[in-house]
């Protein structure tokens, strides 16, 4: 082989050695480039997850205290029962909550410690909380109104919490008497009006004892229907006299009320009357039916 083919065959391994290294140089850029990508979109994604887990619900710096007003302006209570005004602040700073009273513009709590002489009004605050409730015990309904949960910006910024404080109405239809024929049956309505919530129970009872429906006697049925105004209906068939007395209906959430029954002998079906002035006409039916016989 001569000088110039070995020249030549150098020149040809010297390029095939540089062809191959270049493959293996893009081979590597592209294997670089790939995971550089997957890296990059998986940084991004944390990224992203640490914004909307943490950053997010940092206060913005310098914007000052706002009010959560997710929670409901709205507030509903029973008479003597517990209720509580909550008050979201955020970003509160060094500043302090207070709860002001509209009706008299009456200053109740400020921060954790309450102002008023009423007893009943009580703030409530945990440490590192956003929230600051004011805690009425043994509200009545002349307690209904607005109260303000107030910063001390400059000037004072607000959020009002509307309370309304209901007394449920417990009702017997046909008033405080009724006069049922013997071996009629005895339907007796309890309706509680103005609660929040239907009762979670509905009571009867029968001269002061709760009323078995299991009893030997039989025929007794309740039938109740929760809603705004929740009814039971007390059925009592084929009445006697033991049945007569005073019934008395006892909601969960509301005070009793009773109602008097008075069982009539069969032989005067026209004095089956409701109320009290039907009572006076059915005591006055003998005396008419003596004057009719005389005259």
């Amino acid at each position: 082989m001569t000088i110039q083919q070995w020249a030549n065959k150098g020149t040809w391994n010297k390029n095939r050695s540089n062809s191959i290294r270049n493959d293996r140089l893009s081979f590597i850029m592209i294997i670089v480039i790939f995971y550089g990508v997957i890296l990059f979109e998986s940084s991004a994604q944390t990224f992203r997850q640490f914004k909307t887990d943490y950053l997010q619900d940092w206060p913005i710096p310098d914007t000052g205290p706002y009010f959560d007003t997710t929670a409901s302006i709205n507030v509903t209570g029973l008479v003597g029962k517990t209720v509580h005004l909550i008050c979201k602040v955020k970003n509160l700073g060094n500043r302090t909550v207070s709860w002001v009273r509209h009706r008299d513009i009456h200053l109740l709590t400020v921060g954790r410690y309450t102002y008023t002489s009423d007893q009943r009004f009580e703030a409530l605050h945990a440490p590192h909380s956003e929230e600051w409730t004011l805690r009425v015990r043994y509200p009545q309904r002349k307690d209904t109104g607005i109260y303000e949960c107030q910063i001390s910006t400059t000037p004072p910024i607000g959020h009002s919490v509307h309370l309304i404080v209901v007394e449920p109405i417990t009702e017997i239809a046909g008033g405080t008497d009724l006069f049922i024929n013997k071996g009629s049956t005895i339907n007796l309505t309890c309706l509680v009006k103005n609660a929040p919530e239907p009762p979670i129970a509905m009571i009867w009872s029968h001269n002061r004892e709760a009323i078995n429906f299991d009893s030997p006697r039989g025929g007794i049925s309740l039938i109740t229907e929760k809603g705004p105004v929740t009814s039971s209906r007390l059925l009592i068939q084929k009445a006697i006299q033991k049945d007569s007395g005073l019934y008395t209906c006892t909601p969960s959430n509301a005070h009793p009320n009773s109602v008097r029954v008075h069982i009539l002998n069969e032989e005067h079906p026209a004095a089956m009357h409701r109320g009290s002035g039907d009572k006076m006409a059915s005591r006055l039916l003998p005396t008419v039916l003596i004057l009719w016989t005389i005259f």
